[in-house]
């Protein structure tokens, strides 16, 4: 094994979702700490591939779903593993647009299918999206109008360049994007709820210090940092 120099930032990987969070609390911890972390914010699915694939990271933090299997392949310590935020998947319109009403899951699935086309990403958020439509018996009804973002492009931006005319992501993902109204959550009976995880890898050559900063990411000092995003502790 090389030597590790001490100086280096810390290397992680993150889905899109937490990006924006972790990129804030990164600059916390340098600043308490005096030790730099270089996170980066992918797809989910590229991030969890690129951990899988062995590449050289110290933290990931993911779906719990997706933290589960790096564990299982021995890509990611189980021992490390802890929950970070809760995040509520929501529903979101073109600023200025009609604003359907989604307080009810009837009201949802009208709205689904009076939309021209509606935008869901590529992450847990929406895999659990299609696997309701497709219990539900609506996957004939809304051929051709379901339009899965690319990956790591935010479905926000669909909406906001009228690609589609509402589009479900997470919380933090739609948040402040501009031109992009959000409707509120998924109604109850289709709530999509993501406990975002961090843990260490199992390529990292610092995983001490990897342990130390996954501690810092799940601590109650960072708690409001969270809520500020759209998150929940977890």
């Amino acid at each position: 094994m090389g030597v590790v120099n001490a100086d280096s930032p810390l290397l992680g990987i993150s889905s899109k979702a937490t990006g924006p969070l972790l990129a804030e609390l990164a600059r916390t911890y340098q600043s308490a700490q005096g030790i730099a972390v270089a996170m980066e914010s992918v797809g989910g699915v590229d991030a969890a591939r690129r951990v899988a694939d062995g590449e050289t990271f110290d933290v990931v933090v993911l779906d719990a779903a997706q933290i589960g299997k790096l564990t299982a392949a021995g890509r990611a310590l189980a021992d490390s593993v802890r929950p970070m935020v809760r995040s509520s998947v929501m529903v979101a319109a073109r600023a200025g647009a009609p604003r359907p009403p989604i307080a009810t899951l009837e009201e949802f699935k009208a709205a689904l299918l009076a939309a021209r086309a509606v935008g869901y990403s590529t992450g847990p958020s929406g895999v659990a999206l299609l696997g309701m439509i497709d219990a539900w018996g609506m996957q004939d009804q809304l051929q051709g109008r379901l339009i899965q973002a690319p990956p790591g492009k935010p479905v926000g931006s669909m909406i906001a360049l009228g690609d589609v005319d509402i589009g479900i992501q997470q919380n933090s993902e739609l948040m402040g994007v501009a031109g992009v109204d959000i409707l509120g959550p998924l109604p109850p009976g289709a709530e999509i709820n993501s406990v975002f995880t961090a843990c260490v890898c199992a390529a990292s050559k610092r995983p001490e210090q990897a342990r130390a900063y996954v501690e810092f990411l799940v601590s109650a000092q960072v708690a409001g940092a969270k809520r500020a995003q759209g998150f929940e502790p977890a």
